[in-house]
């Protein structure tokens, strides 16, 4: 399945000079293809935020679901979940920065005008303003707070990490100087809380890698959980 005709209609004429000729379907691939449904294996090569219910419907049971799980702070991994019998899929991150663009339908929203940053309540913070540029610490963060996005500003040579949540209008700009981490912040959620309240308690857990998490997909929707090391 792909969602861009053109890119259809490419692929349609590679697979072909290449003597092969599979069913190619123009559609969005979150929605899935019921009509040739259950499946043995579902491939994603595209990230997705939240993996769709409807593959976990279309693969039968002990089928295999691989996805790349992401989201919208950019860190990702693969995600390998086997359907069970009570229709529920679960299965481990497998580990490796496994990265592809995110599916249409669940790119972030345009972050607009920016928030005046200079204006908000202003408190010290334990984690460092850099912490975000680790990988596994961003995949994460993304868990505490998955509608975030974040952008670095250098206003006065002075690096700041700007989160925003667009839909919720809250943001936090995070700054270190020396050893000291101060985190601005405003509108109706405390961003930066939630993320630092739960990379603590990972670190806590011994900051286990993402081999070590779990994605778990029911129709009530996908949660993320690691093991502690």
């Amino acid at each position: 399945m792909e969602v861009d005709p053109e890119v259809s209609t490419r692929a349609r004429s590679a697979l072909g000079h290449a003597e092969y000729a599979p069913l190619l379907i123009t559609g969005d691939g979150l929605a899935g293809h019921p009509d040739g449904a259950r499946y043995d294996r579902l491939i994603a090569t595209c990230a997705v935020t939240e993996l769709p219910y409807t593959w976990v419907e279309q693969t039968r049971p002990g089928g295999i679901i691989l996805a790349t799980a992401s989201g919208w702070l950019h860190s990702s991994e693969l995600a390998r979940l086997t359907v069970g019998e009570d229709g529920t899929a679960r299965g481990p991150l497998l580990d490796g920065h496994v990265s592809f663009m995110i599916a249409r339908p669940q790119l972030p929203p345009p972050l607009g005008l920016l928030p005046d940053i200079d204006d908000g309540e202003e408190r010290t913070t334990l984690l460092y303003a850099d912490a975000l540029d680790d990988w596994s610490t961003r995949f994460v963060a993304q868990l505490a707070a998955p509608h975030e996005q974040r952008l670095t500003l250098d206003p006065d040579g002075r690096m700041e990490h700007l989160l925003i949540d667009v839909a919720a209008g809250a943001w936090a700009a995070v700054v270190q100087d020396g050893e000291t981490g101060t985190v601005r912040r405003g509108g109706p959620t405390r961003l930066w809380d939630d993320v630092e309240e739960t990379i603590t308690r990972w670190r806590g857990d011994g900051a286990p890698g993402l081999d070590q998490f779990e994605v778990t997909v029911t129709p009530e929707g996908q949660t993320v959980a690691w093991s502690r090391v």
